[in-house]
């Protein structure tokens, strides 16, 4: 596909799954742009277009796709260079533990959400717990590998941020990482793509939203 195709995402601004989107549309140093809404007073023509009423939205020439793992998948299918394995095989289990990375976002999401120290020290350790799924398939070169850019790759780069953040809004939600996730979240967060996926003061309005919220890791410091 050339690039005379437009390509517009719609997001909400702090929102992991599009930023996934992103992440990929800039490793592939395709031209997008990007609208921002309030998901909490959504504008009408986004609920005629969402039928589930949740970002990302991708708009090529028009044209809708909802669900960011779809979205990821026509990316990935329309803009070289190809980052999904061309074996069969590995291309599912790619795409099982993309969604396995959201399971991971949702409990990011409910540990920086917490109203109580109890729930944040229970999600804490159910993330960490979690974590060490990454272990085998990291240390057997199924993904993470440096040479190698994939949808994983931009897939688990959002929740290692945000789990960052949060350890620096408050060290009581640090996770500790085995050594190869720690490894792999270092290397992430140091790619232009990722670090150009968010606004500049992504931090800032993280941490304003989460005291919005009434999340306790930010007010109880």
């Amino acid at each position: 596909m050339n690039q005379e195709t437009e390509i517009k995402l719609v997001s909400f601004i702090l929102c992991p799954y599009v930023q996934r989107s992103v992440i990929l549309l800039e490793s592939k140093q395709v031209r997008y742009q990007i609208e921002y809404i309030d998901l909490e007073r959504p504008p009408r023509w986004f609920q005629q277009l969402s039928p589930l009423g949740r970002v990302p939205l991708l708009l090529v020439d028009g044209e809708v796709l909802f669900e960011s793992a779809v979205i990821l998948d026509y990316i990935d299918e329309s803009f070289s260079p190809r980052f999904h394995p061309v074996d069969n095989l590995k291309r599912a289990q790619h795409k099982a533990w993309i969604e396995f990375g959201s399971s991971l976002l949702v409990l990011q999401h409910e540990l920086a959400m917490a109203t109580d120290s109890a729930v944040v020290e229970e999600k804490r350790g159910d993330l960490q717990a979690k974590l060490d799924y990454l272990v085998a398939p990291l240390e057997e070169g199924l993904f993470g590998d440096s040479a190698h850019f994939s949808l994983v790759d931009a897939a688990f780069a959002p929740l290692f941020m945000r789990l960052d953040l949060l350890t620096r809004f408050n060290p009581l939600a640090k996770v500790d990482y085995p050594q190869s996730v720690a490894g792999w979240a270092e290397r992430l967060a140091s790619l232009p793509c990722v670090r150009d996926s968010v606004v500049e003061d992504f931090p800032q309005r993280f941490r304003s939203y989460l005291e919005k919220k009434g999340a306790w890791l930010v007010i109880a410091c």
